[in-house]
């Protein structure tokens, strides 16, 4: 068969080339180009993999990936891949020498606790920057995410989103032998470029043994790079020959029905009533073509969505909310545009919510996203219902990206825009850049403006972010990131967030890891020398500085150890105040604190995170400490308790600041099909307790219902003048979601 070179580095052995017929000549430029090999016969969906067209599949040749590369691995481990004219098909035979140890510790959709596990990555653009994820356990569990960045974590947002859903099938079985598992993927989950009816994606395979904290994959992918065993750049391309995506469409109506009882701080006050809720709304995704995805969405809403976790400020800074609504994690990668630390440009949690983070109910919306020619593109436009004084708007966001140079590097725009229905009108538009220098050196360019109603400024540079940033995206031995950016006094993306505004940062982090030869139990230690230092743009007067040393360690039964020693400097131009109890005056403070953190193996049933955070806080001191236990019971309740113990002290002024936080997660299944998530937590600071309960029944794939409860309540003493509001907030929802295929 035809094989063509590519300029990925790691090839196939030659003996495992061979045994899946395939002529692999070698090229010193890279990795080579193979045929996937093609299913014949029937199939069922069962998990087994016994039939004659998979036992004419050769497994792949799969390495120990951690926690020794190349390591003799300690399970016998196969697993095939393939494809149809329907569907790409994976199966994993997963002996065990000791099969009662198995870990099958979850039966909630989208919820590892620890359990062995089984991936499938597919990069199906192959643009080696995106990739999507297939994750299945012992009892079947469906885990998808979708992959961006390259897996780098680095630059301020997290590779991996575990929010993204995708439709595709798995079936598992457990024998006195191991487990067993099949997943079956159809094209019209998987966006892809077709050139002569033929499609090139990248694949990755492994298994995870989670009680040896042990791992296999394909190719053999070295863990040089933090979350290595994701990255698209370093799958195995493979090509399929002679499918069809088609054109799906998936419509997905709910019906909602429940009540609602909340408080509105508004003038006038009033008590509150109880508001009866009906409601309607409809999904929609339509595959316009190969690679181009429609999705439109009317009378959207997420009463289904996590509750935020609730936080403490403890600085002048912005505090961040990650985003959790279904509808806005479908192919988010897209819009991705980072500015450093959790800034972006678009974060659309700005869109249908306040920033209280109360619901703004959303008319609805559209999305395309996808790729045109070797453009990544990605549209949104979304209507936000306006009430009494609140003005409708309409969010629109435009993200296009492609590669340039080599497959690493790229360039892009982002533009956003809030047109209000008062005639007010903010626009944010941003270009930028990363680019794949030599091995693992990358340089990220960016600049961006914003236009603001009202917002005025003296020159194009008070309303603009300039960013370079440079990293050595390396593991082991040296790495560094070395940051410069520049926000001007009236840069505010309306739709994007911004930690800090208004400053002029410098940053450095050096770091030098090493595995020490022969240690039964460090995989890795690690320094880091970190420095940042930020000034107000404005004048160049500093805000802040740190300096920061650090040592981590992490062993190979998944541990995680760390000290930082950080110098910390802060000039407070104005007072800072916690509540009637306790502030800082404005001045400059400069003092120590030490952090340590030790980590348990979250692949263990027993696992947890304890914290000592210790030292001077601006004129006073500071203590935190953190307790997070987890303990997988069964795979029928995982019970997650923290509390975080937070004390502020000012001995010269005899003031004292307590702001503990309790939180509660269980989560309990009766089956893979009926589900209780229950997060209960409790803010000092606040002086507030709040529950999220949320019961799930799985009929089958896209189709849903969902029992939820939501309250909150102010446990201290309400003044006089808002004691009509009383002290609770409820809801209580009934959702029923159900997707179908029209003509299927």
């Amino acid at each position: 068969m035809t094989h063509i070179a590519s300029t990925r580095k790691r090839a196939w052995p030659l003996a495992a080339c061979i045994a899946l017929t395939l002529t692999c000549p070698l090229h010193a430029s890279g990795q080579e180009l193979v045929e996937l090999p093609r299913l014949e016969g029937s199939l069922t969906l069962d998990g087994r993999s016994d039939e004659p067209a998979w036992q004419a599949i050769e497994p792949l040749p799969l390495v120990m990936h951690w926690p020794t590369f190349r390591g003799a691995m300690t399970e016998r481990t196969e697993i095939r891949v393939a494809y149809n004219d329907e569907y790409i098909w994976a199966a994993g035979r997963f002996y065990d020498s000791r099969p009662e140890e198995i870990r099958a510790n979850s039966l909630y959709r989208d919820r590892w606790n620890g359990d062995d596990a089984f991936d499938l990555i597919l990069d199906s653009f192959n643009d080696n920057e995106t990739a999507l994820k297939f994750t299945t356990t012992p009892l079947g569990i469906m885990l998808d995410e979708e992959v961006s960045n390259d897996a780098d974590p680095s630059g301020g947002a997290t590779p991996l989103n575990s929010e993204w859903n995708g439709f595709w099938d798995v079936a598992t079985t457990i024998t006195d032998e191991g487990w067993f598992a099949e997943m079956r993927i159809p094209y019209s989950s998987l966006g892809f470029e077709p050139q002569e009816g033929k499609v090139v994606m990248g694949l990755i395979a492994a298994r995870y043994i989670s009680r040896k904290n042990e791992k296999h994959i394909f190719p053999a992918i070295p863990p040089d790079w933090a979350l290595a065993e994701f990255k698209p750049s370093q799958a195995q391309d493979v090509r399929i020959s002679g499918v069809a995506k088609g054109a799906p469409l998936y419509v997905t109506p709910y019906l909602l029905s429940g009540f609602e009882r909340t408080r509105d701080f508004e003038e006038p006050l009033a008590p509150p009533g109880t508001d009866i809720t009906r409601q309607v709304g409809l999904d929609l995704k339509y595959g316009l073509t190969h690679n181009l995805t429609l999705d439109l969405t009317l009378n959207t809403d997420f009463a289904q969505a996590e509750a935020d976790e609730l936080q403490v400020n403890l600085d002048r800074f912005n505090l961040f909310f990650p985003e959790k609504r279904k509808f806005f994690q479908e192919r988010a990668s897209i819009f991705q545009f980072n500015t450093g630390d959790e800034g972006r440009l678009f974060h659309s949690r700005r869109i249908g919510l306040d920033d209280e983070g109360q619901a703004v109910p959303i008319a609805g919306g559209a999305r395309l996203t996808g790729r045109v020619g070797s453009w990544d593109l990605g549209v949104m436009s979304m209507q936000v219902r306006g009430a009494g004084s609140r003005p409708g708007e309409n969010d629109a966001v435009v993200r296009v990206r492609s590669t340039v140079a080599n497959e690493r590097s790229t360039v892009g725009g982002l533009a956003t825009s809030r047109v209000r229905t008062d005639g007010r009108t903010d626009l944010t538009y941003g270009v930028d850049g990363q680019f794949n220098l030599f091995g693992d050196e990358y340089m990220t360019l960016q600049w961006a403006q914003s236009y603001n109603h009202g917002v005025e400024a003296a020159s194009v540079f008070d309303r603009t972010l300039m960013r370079l940033f440079w990293q050595r995206r390396s593991l082991d031995g040296l790495g560094y990131q070395l940051e410069a950016a520049r926000a001007g006094p009236a840069y505010e993306p309306t739709l994007g967030f911004q930690e800090r505004v208004n400053y002029t940062a410098l940053k450095s982090n050096i770091t030098y890891a090493w595995q020490p030869g022969g240690s039964a139990s460090v995989s890795r230690h690690k320094a880091w020398l970190t420095s940042r230092l930020f000034l107000r743009s404005d004048d160049g007067s500093v805000e802040s500085a740190l300096q920061r040393f650090r040592w981590s360690t992490t062993f190979k039964g998944g541990n995680y150890f760390n000290v930082a020693l950080n110098l910390v400097y802060e000039d407070l131009d104005e007072e800072l105040v916690f509540d009637d109890a306790a502030s800082v005056p404005a001045g400059s403070y400069f003092g120590p604190n030490i952090f340590i953190n030790y980590d348990l193996n979250p692949g263990a049933r027993f696992s947890g995170r304890a914290v000592l955070f210790t030292g001077t806080f601006m004129d006073g001191w500071r203590g935190r400490v953190t307790l997070n236990p987890t303990w997988v019971v069964s795979p029928h309740l995982s019970l997650d308790f923290e509390y975080v113990f937070n004390r502020l002290w000012f001995p010269a002024r005899n003031q004292r600041f307590d702001a503990d936080l309790t939180r509660l997660r269980v989560q309990t299944a009766v089956d893979i099909h009926l589900s209780i998530a229950a997060l209960v937590q409790y803010s000092m600071a606040a002086e507030r307790l709040g529950a999220n309960v949320r019961l799930r029944y799985h009929f089958r794939e896209g189709q849903d219902l969902y029992l939820v409860y939501d309250t909150s309540r102010d446990l201290g003493r309400l003044s006089d003048d808002l004691s009509v509001l009383g002290k609770t907030d409820q809801r209580l929802i009934l959702k029923y979601e159900h997707t179908f295929q029209p003509g299927s």
